[in-house]
């Protein structure tokens, strides 16, 4: 009568047959006026709302409420005049028991045709079955989608990472934990706009396709406005644009947006992605690492993070305030090389197989700690200021000019967060444009000259602190995920030779 699992499809016979059965119950729909599409279902319940009321009930009652619910059936099996099916919606699972005698011989044709993976509307009572689960008694059945693909194999379905993140649709009704995960990524966002509207911060929104990329050091994806016959990029940050709102007087602003950089994917990157930048009028970069204090425990509260946990093998522990090392001293103690030297970093780098010749020393020195400081910070520690010839946009440190007023924030040897002073010299800011580092290509540099930015910062940009937080990082910092791909969506991939 039923499928009761279809786990196993293959030894069933060919996916052909299987929704060839499935189009056969589709047409028997249509022939009982059964619209195997459905209509609006109104007054639903949240299946955990009503775990919730069954928990309180007697489970030896038989009065229990009239409950009203829908959902995809998970699983079906038949005993005779008796169908138990899971059902499950967003919040959770139950189990349904639909009665022939119950629900009466016309809804019992519609129980007749249905399958694993259609979406069902009950009404019933809510009690307890006599093996003790929780469980909705029918009285009534309306159909509300047919589903005409065969589910994944039980056991042996979506286990390639590459399938389930290809048929993210599938990974959310089959894969466990999955939607759990996507729910955390909503509510970690929720937070983030939470924290910074409490401080006073307007949300904006920037243009996406730029005459120039600027903001970062990546490289662009390129395209063409065919009205406008004129060459255009996809950005690959938020923050020039941000800043002349600063100069507007919009003086604490954010945006969570999309940004595109044209370079390769790893478990850390993804070409497209979600960025939250923000930036506060009259602060600088330790007002920004308050705020960024203040996410990292909203967010963690909000996704059910404990403060104390662990990810990546390093044990994490986001109780405030978070250490602050200096970028210098770091390199010192793991490396043994003094920073303030360029030949003492030369040598050290050439130990570690990193090319020196014709590179400017501080491009040298940002290799090194790459190479050999990043992957020791457990964290969370904000590595503080930075060398300045790599750090075109940021305000150097009064009396030391060698030095820009720059932070990142490091978990288990992963970046979160990167902050600065903001540079509002416009006659420096277009000199550091203007500079391009020896021995960094040119899509590694931040250094690209954007006329329209200068000329709004000749107009007066107040003193501020600037922040990014990569939110896909951030998710899959909160979540324990293994990859950022398993954090986003649809992440992009090539073609299948098979599809």
């Amino acid at each position: 009568m039923h499928e009761s699992q279809e786990s196993g499809a293959a030894s069933k016979g060919t996916a052909a047959q299987l929704e060839q059965a499935r189009r056969a119950k589709l047409d028997r729909l249509v022939s009982l006026g059964i619209d195997p599409w459905g209509r609006r279902f109104d007054d639903g319940q949240p299946i955990a709302e009503v775990r919730i009321r069954g928990d309180a009930l007697d489970k030896a009652a038989e009065d229990g409420p009239t409950v009203r619910v829908a959902g995809r059936i998970m699983l079906l099996r038949s005993a005779g005049s008796l169908v138990f099916i899971d059902l499950h919606d967003r919040s959770g699972r139950i189990q349904i028991m639909l009665g022939k005698k119950q629900v009466g011989p016309d809804a019992w044709k519609i129980v007749d045709c249905l399958d694993l993976g259609d979406i069902i509307g009950i009404d019933g009572r809510l009690g307890w079955s006599k093996t003790g689960e929780m469980t909705i008694f029918a009285a009534g059945i309306e159909f509300l989608t047919k589903s005409l693909e065969t589910p994944p194999d039980k056991y042996h379905g979506l286990v390639d990472a590459d399938l389930r993140q290809r048929m993210r649709y599938l990974d959310l009704i089959h894969g466990e934990g999955v939607r759990d995960r996507f729910v955390a990524r909503s509510r970690i966002v929720e937070a983030v706009r939470r924290v910074l509207a409490d401080r006073g911060y307007l949300e904006v929104e920037g243009p996406t396709l730029q005459e120039s990329a600027g903001g970062a050091a990546a490289r662009p994806f390129k395209t063409h406005h065919n009205a406008l016959d004129m060459p255009l990029v996809l950005r690959i940050a938020l923050e020039l644009h941000l800043k002349r709102l600063l100069v507007g007087g919009m003086e604490r602003v954010f945006e969570l947006g999309r940004v595109y950089r044209n370079e390769g994917v790893s478990p850390r990157h993804n070409p497209e992605f979600t960025m939250l930048e923000a930036y506060e009028a009259y602060g600088d970069y330790g007002t920004m690492m308050d705020l960024t204090e203040a996410i990292l425990l909203a967010t963690a509260q909000a996704a059910g993070t404990p403060a104390r946990f662990e990810w990546m093998g390093h044990t994490v522990d986001l109780t405030p305030p978070f250490r602050r090392a200096k970028y210098d001293d770091l390199l010192r103690e793991v490396t043994g090389c003094d920073p303030e030297d360029p030949a003492s970093v030369a040598t050290a780098a050439a130990q570690h197989g990193i090319e020196t010749a014709n590179r400017h020393p501080d491009v040298v020195k940002s290799d090194l700690f790459e190479a050999t400081v990043e992957k020791t910070l457990s964290g969370p520690v904000f590595v503080i200021d930075y060398p300045a010839a790599v750090c075109p946009l940021t305000k150097r440190k009064a009396g030391h000019p060698h030095v820009a007023e720059r932070f990142e924030l490091y978990v288990a040897g992963i970046e979160l967060a990167n902050a600065y002073t903001e540079l509002n010299d416009p006659d420096l800011q277009e000199e550091l444009f203007r500079t391009q580092l020896a021995g960094l290509a040119a899509d590694e540099s931040m250094a690209r000259m954007d006329t329209d930015f200068i000329k709004s910062l000749r107009h007066g940009m107040p003193p501020a602190g600037g922040l990014g937080i990569g939110i896909d990082r951030l998710v899959m910092f909160l979540t324990a995920a293994p990859s950022i791909r398993d954090v986003i969506l649809f992440p992009i991939h090539r073609p299948r030779a098979d599809a």
